[in-house]
């Protein structure tokens, strides 16, 4: 599903709600990094973990940019990730506010830093998988950017918008599978009324077995939904309400830039 000049914002957040806002933010990226310094649980690490494998694609987009190849990228974006899930490291955090990815591309400077610092004294990895990711989803993701335009915190950006959309999406997708809707969400989830060749309001009808009316509000209320789980999937970066507005002019100023 694209994501075309305003439809992403759609609301101010002041309409959000408190009990809306407060809901969101005792699940933010933060609160599950810091809960995790409370101690091993299964729903906690299976969050962290979780976590982790949202921020995969942009972390190895930026070590690829970096001049890395993909298998001492797919090793050094693992390594990485078990320094973070590390509870001694954890358990320096203290009061973290700002943008998780922010972080995450602070801590993962310094650790390339300090990787190059002891180049060649160690194996990276030790030859263990800690999140079981497919290693190729990285770098298919990563041959789609520019060869030589971005640097690599634009890709890292770039990457972590694109990872956002589409976790949105997903999460989209799963709704309307619940619903045993897979077929309509397939058909509309890319629909563009106004697109040269592209199928009417009435030709979508005929298929799904619905009236001309009734798909243009199956198409507004998916482009509704799709835009509340953007909203939810952003305010889960940052620490205070407050600072969603800011984060999604951010996202819709990134994908712009991508459609450029």
């Amino acid at each position: 599903m694209e994501v075309h000049e305003g439809t992403v914002i759609v609301m101010s957040t002041s309409a959000l709600g408190a009990p809306a806002c407060a809901q969101w933010f005792t699940t933010t990226h933060w609160s599950v990094v810091l809960a995790a310094k409370g101690g091993a649980s299964a729903s906690g690490d299976e969050a962290l973990e979780k976590l982790c494998r949202a921020y995969w694609p942009p972390l190895y987009a930026y070590i690829r940019r970096e001049g890395h190849d993909a298998t001492e990228a797919q090793d050094l974006t693992q390594e990485f990730f078990a320094r973070l899930l590390e509870k001694d490291f954890l358990d320096h955090l203290h009061h973290q506010q700002g943008k998780f990815r922010s972080f995450l591309l602070t801590f993962l400077k310094h650790f390339l830093a300090e990787q190059r610092r002891k180049a060649g004294t160690q194996k990276r990895g030790g030859g263990q998988v800690l999140i079981s990711l497919d290693a190729t989803d990285g770098e298919d993701g990563y041959l789609l950017e520019p060869v030589d335009e971005l640097t690599p915190d634009q890709v890292f950006e770039r990457r972590w918008a694109q990872t956002v959309l589409q976790t949105a999406l997903d999460r989209l997708r799963e709704e309307y599978a619940a619903r045993g809707q897979t077929k309509l969400f397939e058909l509309l989830q890319d629909y563009q009324p106004r697109e040269p060749g592209g199928p009417s309001y009435a030709q979508l009808g005929e298929v799904l077995g619905l009236t001309e009316a009734a798909v243009k509000s199956a198409v507004q209320r998916m482009r509704q939904r799709h835009r509340e789980l953007l909203r939810k999937e952003i305010a889960q970066t940052v620490t205070r309400p407050e600072e969603i507005e800011e984060e999604i002019r951010h996202f819709r100023a990134l994908l712009a830039r991508e459609r450029d």
